[in-house]
């Protein structure tokens, strides 16, 4: 969502997620991260269908009541994770649906807001938790060992420089606790080594802490076997992700459910090949699809946008696991 689901404008390319889905009047539809309900309003208005929200932000769920009004007995918003979504719906009565749309990240509402502490751009309280509860980025930037810490900003962010930056942050806190946005975005420009760089210095140590804070990965992991539960033969599901993390685990996923990652060879001793379960999607397209021209002049934040979409086969779903 980051981007996504804005309150000042359209989501990020909510028209070719409407083309991916193909809704139709009678169908079912989840919108699994609700934001301000822009995919879901676009449904909705493309046809007599009915849509579920998730939302795991609670000021996202508390602002809906007025789409909830709106298009009443036509829209459900539902406090939670996408990654329970198989849950959350069964408990609902829903059966299986038509398509699901997932915009990850933060929405615009949380990045543009710095009392979330979401932003280095604006200071705010250190929180970066979209749920407002649990432990917060303020709780991981103090009391995470050194290691732990240049794991974190090393795997989610891509940090190269992620041992340099997590000790400058441990001498720093060493000193005062770091509760503000603003300073921990100054520790790390000043830890880090290099020319000028299009992107802020601060970047990739900002989206590892808010992806920790939020077991972002691992949800969405759990968000995609949910989907696979919960969509009908046929279904679509469409996923815009905004990071090569998050569209690596989309990918990975969707080729393995195809059937599409390399196998052992069948000769070759101890081989299971043949017990390989079938397809339980088919990749609608190959790669991904990208924002036009003209929505990443209007919305910056949509460049690095990247879309998936795959259609549910008839087989059987995998064991979920956890």
């Amino acid at each position: 969502m980051s981007g996504g689901a804005a309150y000042s404008h359209d989501p990020v390319m909510v028209a070719e997620v409407i083309a991916a889905l193909q809704p139709r009047d009678g169908g079912n539809y989840v919108d699994g991260t609700f934001g301000a309900g822009g995919y879901s309003r676009a449904l909705l208005d493309a046809a007599d269908c009915t849509v579920w929200a998730i939302d795991r932000d609670p000021d996202a769920v508390a602002s809906a009541a007025d789409l909830l009004s709106h298009y009443a007995g036509r829209l459900t918003v539902i406090e939670g994770r996408f990654g329970d979504m198989d849950r959350l719906l069964a408990e609902r009565g829903v059966g299986p649906v038509d398509g699901i749309a997932f915009d990850l990240g933060v929405s615009s509402m949380q990045i543009d807001d710095p009392a979330r502490g979401f932003s280095f751009r604006t200071d705010g309280p250190l929180d970066m938790r979209q749920e407002r509860a649990g432990r917060s980025a303020e709780d991981i930037v103090n009391e995470a060992d050194e290691s732990v810490l240049a794991d974190i900003i090393y795997r989610y962010g891509e940090e190269r420089q992620a041992r340099r930056i997590a000790r400058a942050i441990v001498a720093a806190r060493a000193d005062e606790r770091i509760v503000r946005t603003a300073r921990l975005a100054e520790i790390v420009r000043a830890a880090y080594r290099g020319g000028p760089s299009k992107i802020d210095p601060a970047t990739r140590t900002f989206q590892a802490i808010r992806i920790e804070v939020n077991a972002e990965l691992a949800d969405l992991e759990r968000g995609l076997a949910a989907a696979e539960i919960m969509l009908a033969p046929g279904g679509r599901l469409a996923v815009v992700s905004f990071h090569s993390l998050e569209d690596r685990t989309v990918k990975n996923f969707l080729r393995a459910r195809a059937g599409e990652t390399k196998s052992v060879s069948r000769h070759l001793p101890g081989d299971t090949t043949r017990n390989t379960p079938p397809p339980t999607f088919r990749l609608v397209r190959r790669g991904t699809v990208k924002p036009g021209p003209e929505e990443t002049r209007r919305n910056p934040r949509s460049r690095s946008a990247r879309m998936r979409i795959a259609e549910r086969t008839d087989a059987p779903a995998h064991r979920r696991e956890g």
